[in-house]
């Protein structure tokens, strides 16, 4: 393995890892989407300029196979008219309260909206390029983090008044 490639793992790997938790909310969907992405990385790595850094590349390899994922999963699954009952966290501090409200609320988006939202505000990227990665434009972004951010509202507030962390 090319020692600039572990190198670049080392110092990044937890920032994407944080980044596709957020996209996929699920920690261990997210562990096997960067192990995936960075497999896809490594075989194209004696190619890539890596002197700009390859974060903004290996970000579009998980954007682009969390959505192939997410395609394939939608054919494969099976409607069900109950949800199995979630075990709330335990003993947690307010900011992991508040912390895990977000997570939850993200969980419960649509994949685009929650995407948009990831890229635009957790990884901070502007919308030209949210647009980018996610093959749509501009204005499609302005309106999946409007609805994002609508629905998060509106959750949060709905788990604060129920007292409890989202189902």
């Amino acid at each position: 393995m090319d020692a600039d490639f572990a190198d670049f793992v080392r110092r990044r790997g937890d920032h994407h890892l944080r980044t596709a938790v957020l996209l996929t909310g699920d920690w261990h969907a997210a562990e096997d989407l960067v192990q995936t992405s960075l497999g896809k990385l490594l075989a194209v790595w004696h190619r890539l300029d890596t002197t700009s850094g390859p974060d903004a590349y290996l970000r579009r390899i998980m954007v682009n196979t969390h959505r192939s994922w997410w395609r394939a999963r939608w054919r494969r699954e099976i409607p069900r008219a109950d949800l199995p009952e979630q075990v709330a966290p335990g003993d947690l501090s307010e900011g992991h309260v508040v912390a895990e409200e977000v997570r939850a609320a993200l969980r419960r988006l649509p994949a685009r909206q929650r995407t948009a939202l990831v890229l635009r505000f957790f990884a901070d990227l502007p919308e030209a390029e949210v647009a980018e990665l996610m093959g749509c434009s501009a204005g499609s972004v302005k309106a999946h983090v409007h609805r994002g951010l609508r629905t998060m509202r509106r959750l949060v507030n709905q788990s604060e008044d129920e007292g409890s962390v989202l189902r």
